[in-house]
């Protein structure tokens, strides 16, 4: 295990300021409480923290990062916590902690919905620091290049979350050397005999031609000496992986594929890097489109580099990429240049971009995504897709991934420009709406009022927020139509019963199915998810009981179950309890068994008297008798309307026994209606078919008031 002195000596050897006794401190903290425990390797387990406290020592970080790396597992596997952490080092070190937890604790692999909600709660912890997922991509580093001690099945369930989730976002974080070395080691463990087939061929050409790559370096630097540039070069073969996916993307076999080779010219000013382009391009033809100026046009992680394709020595294609230093060293490090060190300060590279603001555009970007669905989608095309920087009429970039349309350009400016793109100009010259745009090219926008996005525009988008706009459009225009073609059938069905289809049928309606406003049920009548019938049966459900099913009113059998030998009960009139609620019996002398609901108010009084009380249930038997219970309902003072309500509770199969008039209002009425029900579900048919109509503003089951029965001392 690399000992604590080699770390505190590397930190100190770029930042002579650092506090190495708090470093070292960390170090011998994180080895206590680690103590006991290994890795499967057989090694003890704090190992692990510190090589990757070393792996970020050396992209030159800050005291802070490195101690968060030596105690980032100690909340999760140890008996350390949050406030001791605090206390011994600092809140900022615990929260950096405290959010490696987190991370850690985020199964980013599991279900498509939780792999989404669970990366969206990534985002929120990198958007507070992003030395948080500096610590985790050091660590899942660290982990790959130790993976093989794990079983197969986990190795590849890691290389998958590796190659889907941690690969990609440390390329969005510029840190493009973990990226390949990430996506090396999971092709490694997902394709092993693809990746072997790569290497194998390698060495084919390179005996077949010799190692190009000195070759090709040398000429370059000749080529940049009679220009006068000062520059370093270097040449590297293409990693396993970025050729696979070239061949996989462009269906070539490796034969065909050009630039497996990459060099790279590194110049001390930015004019030199114009000059190098330019004799570059003199001495060797370029390829056309192969070329980006990411100088002029930086991308949002502050990555700055000329790209260009030339055909090379032996007419082979290579890659070359110039830049100065500064920006070389954000390619390298990417966001961590932010809080990286040079000679003993903290380094101002003048292209590190604030990572803070370059979190809070790209979760803003990921929280428009509408559903899971989306935002994973959203997520994966910012990550994974290179960028194309076009224009518009008035010469303000837009940058857009790899395959973007004018539909994506339209949406990348505002959601009401997408929604009411008609057509669109490249460079001046009209073109289809599934044209792809080119680096460099100026883009105009062609609009109509009225114009909606259309079902076709799906598949010519790449952008997540141009799919998202177009498809919560689509559900929009989708909706009204299924809105109207519901409202059309709950109209016929309810005709058919001698009903309306009134605003407050249909709102009692959805009450009753569920639904949180009335346009949900017609929405669901549109789409066939649910009929006409299910519409009248939440209404009125007993004009739609089966006309075959016996309607039995005759009592059969005992009314409750639970009474003793000779014992008679009654309902209690201050509650009138009926079948299908709970209930309870109090003895009464000389009155048998009152059966109260279980929450009558009268059973307060008998609390002190548990001896009295029987636990009672309605015989199933009895469920098909009638009982009387009350209604009270609030009812417009209108032609014809107490008539109306009359014939609705006949029709719910409710018999009047007595009605009477509470208050008379010129506008309103309010009454207790005495009915004769069923049962619980009965009274709630009856009620729910009242409250549908629209001069009733009020109904609900009454309850009396009546003296309060005096206790007895038995029963």
């Amino acid at each position: 295990m690399i000992p604590a002195e080699t770390l505190t000596a590397l930190v100190a050897g770029y930042n002579p300021e650092s506090d190495s006794g708090l470093i070292a401190a960390a170090y011998e903290y994180g080895l206590r409480m680690h103590e006991g425990q290994f890795r499967s390797s057989g090694e003890p387990y704090f190992s692990h923290p510190v090589a990757v406290a070393m792996l970020l020592a050396e992209q030159r970080l800050d005291d802070a990062t490195i101690i968060t790396a030596l105690l980032h597992d100690t909340i999760e596997d140890t008996g350390s916590t949050y406030s001791e952490i605090a206390l011994r080092f600092g809140d900022e070190i615990a929260q950096l902690v405290d959010g490696v937890t987190k991370l850690t604790n985020l199964e980013l692999s599991s279900g498509q919905n939780a792999q989404a909600e669970n990366f969206r709660k990534l985002l929120m912890a990198m958007s507070k620091d992003v030395r948080v997922l500096l610590v985790k991509l050091a660590d899942r580093l660290h982990n790959m290049r130790t993976i093989r001690h794990l079983k197969v099945e986990k190795q590849q369930r890691k290389a998958r979350e590796t190659m889907d989730i941690f690969a990609p976002l440390a390329g969005r974080m510029g840190m493009q050397w973990m990226r390949d070395e990430l996506e090396d080691i999971s092709f490694r463990i997902l394709n092993p005999e693809a990746r072997k087939s790569i290497i194998r061929r390698f060495v084919t050409l390179r005996r077949e031609t010799g190692d190009v790559i000195p070759k090709i370096t040398d000429d370059i630097r000749t080529v940049l000496a009679q220009a006068k540039v000062e520059a370093e070069v270097f040449g590297r073969e293409k990693k396993p992986y970025s050729i696979w996916r070239k061949m996989e993307e462009k269906g070539e076999s490796f034969s065909r594929l050009s630039d497996i080779y990459g060099f790279r010219i590194i110049t001390t000013s930015a004019i030199d890097c114009y000059i190098a382009l330019g004799a570059v391009h003199k001495r060797w033809a370029a390829v056309p489109g192969r070329f980006k100026d990411y100088i002029s046009s930086p991308k949002s992680n502050g990555y700055r580099s000329i790209h260009t394709t030339v055909s090379g020595r032996d007419g082979k294609q290579v890659e070359v990429q110039i830049r100065t230093q500064q920006m070389h060293s954000v390619a390298e490090t990417g966001v961590a240049a932010h809080w990286s060190y040079r000679d003993g300060e903290r380094f101002e590279n003048p292209f590190a971009v604030d990572p803070f603001r370059w979190l809070s555009t790209i979760t803003e970007r990921f929280e428009n995504a509408e559903d899971s669905d989306d935002f994973l989608e959203h997520v994966k095309l910012e990550m994974f897709t290179d960028q194309v920087f076009c224009f518009t009429p008035k010469g303000e970039v837009v940058k857009l991934p790899k395959g973007a349309t004018p539909i994506d350009f339209a949406y990348a400016i505002h959601t009401r420009i997408g929604d009411s793109c008609v057509g669109a100009k490249v460079d001046g010259q009209r073109v289809p709406l599934w044209t792809k745009l080119k680096n460099g090219q100026s883009v105009a926008i062609i609009r109509a009022e009225g114009q909606r996005p259309q079902p076709t525009w799906e598949d010519m988008v790449v952008t997540g927020r141009a799919k998202s706009a177009i498809r919560r459009s689509l559900r929009g225009e989708q909706r009204a139509t299924q809105v109207r073609l519901g409202r059309e059938i709950a109209r016929v069905a309810l005709e058919r019963v001698g009903k309306k289809a009134t605003d407050k049928a249909l709102a009692t309606a959805a009450k009753r199915m569920g639904f949180d406003e009335p346009d949900d049920v017609l929405a669901r009548l549109g789409a066939a998810e649910v009929t006409g019938k299910e519409l009248v049966a939440a209404l009125y459900p007993e004009l739609v009981r089966d006309a075959g099913k016996p309607d039995h009113r005759e009592l059969s059998g005992p009314i409750v179950i639970g009474l003793g030998s000779g014992q008679e009960a009654r309902p209690a009139p201050c509650c009138s309890p009926i079948p299908g609620e709970r209930i309870v019996g109090i003895a009464v002398r000389g009155k048998g068994v009152m059966i109260h609901a279980i929450d009558c108010a009268e059973l307060v009084n008998f609390e002190e008297q548990p001896d009295r009380w029987i636990d009672l249930r309605w015989a199933e038997s009895h469920a098909t008798a009638d009982r009387g219970v009350q209604i009270e309902m609030v009812m417009a003072n209108d032609t014809g309307v107490l008539g109306r309500i009359c014939t609705l509770i006949g029709e719910q199969r409710a018999n009047i026994t007595n009605i009477n008039f509470t208050d008379r209002k010129p506008d309103f009425y309010r009454m207790i209606v005495d009915i004769e029900v069923r049962d619980m579900e009965h009274l709630t048919h009856v009620l729910t078919a009242i409250d549908a109509d629209s001069d009733i503003a009020e109904v609900r089951r009454y309850r009396s008031v009546s003296p309060t029965v005096q206790p007895t001392t038995s029963g």
